[in-house]
């Protein structure tokens, strides 16, 4: 069976993933941007979201190319589509990435808020997916081919899926930077009681790597 993966999620020192104030001008919340500052100095960050530029090719950038090996299909909250609450507003949003998103690939993405799947360029197609979790994990799986899933965040959907035991690996980035306050995709979480352990570690350039898998 396709693994459940959680790659390259940034979180501060504090072990925020965001921080308050989300808006359209600011996707990670007001200063969450530099949590993610590891991953935009990688050659990685450049081709993936062709960035033009030259980018780092040390450890950082390693991570960050395996991160996006072996994907078959992408989950991810509703507040990292869109920084909207509520019923779907009428303003034709597609997402931050433009025509063409990054995903090349289905993306199952949770809400509370029924709307038709939307195409994009480049393979990527958005499911709004209103049944949870686990409904959401089917879908994705069955789109994946027996390539693996990968959670993409938010933090509190990364927490929902690992207090139900069903991420295989997380892979925390951990940038040198406190935000204060913000979302916490482990608040609450006892790792060691739902079976996970701290597998490996990797000291890059700009951010220190922790793999957490689970037993068995």
């Amino acid at each position: 069976m396709s693994k459940l993966r959680v790659n390259s999620y940034s979180i501060s020192l504090d072990g925020f993933g965001a921080a308050p104030g989300q808006s359209l001008e600011n996707p990670f919340g007001i200063g969450g941007m530099e949590v993610v500052d590891w991953f935009a100095a990688t050659q990685t960050f450049h081709d993936h979201l062709g960035v033009p530029g030259k980018g780092s090719t040390g450890t950082d950038d390693a991570v960050a190319a395996a991160a996006l090996q072996g994907l078959g299909a992408w989950i991810m909250g509703r507040n990292m589509f869109t920084p909207s609450r509520g019923p779907w507003p009428d303003d034709n949003w597609k997402g931050w990435w433009g025509p063409n998103p990054v995903y090349h690939a289905p993306v199952f993405v949770l809400t509370h808020h029924a709307r038709p799947p939307l195409e994009m360029e480049g393979g990527t197609v958005f499911h709004f997916v209103t049944g949870g979790i686990e409904e959401a994990l089917v879908r994705a799986r069955a789109a994946a081919g027996g390539k693996d899933v990968r959670v993409g965040g938010g933090a509190a959907t990364i927490r929902h899926y690992l207090q139900a035991g069903l991420i295989d690996e997380l892979h925390l980035a951990i940038s040198p930077v406190v935000l204060g306050a913000g979302e916490a995709p482990l608040a609450g979480v006892n790792l060691p009681a739902l079976g996970y352990y701290v597998a490996e570690r990797k000291f890059g350039e700009n951010a220190m790597h922790v793999f957490i898998r689970k037993r068995g």
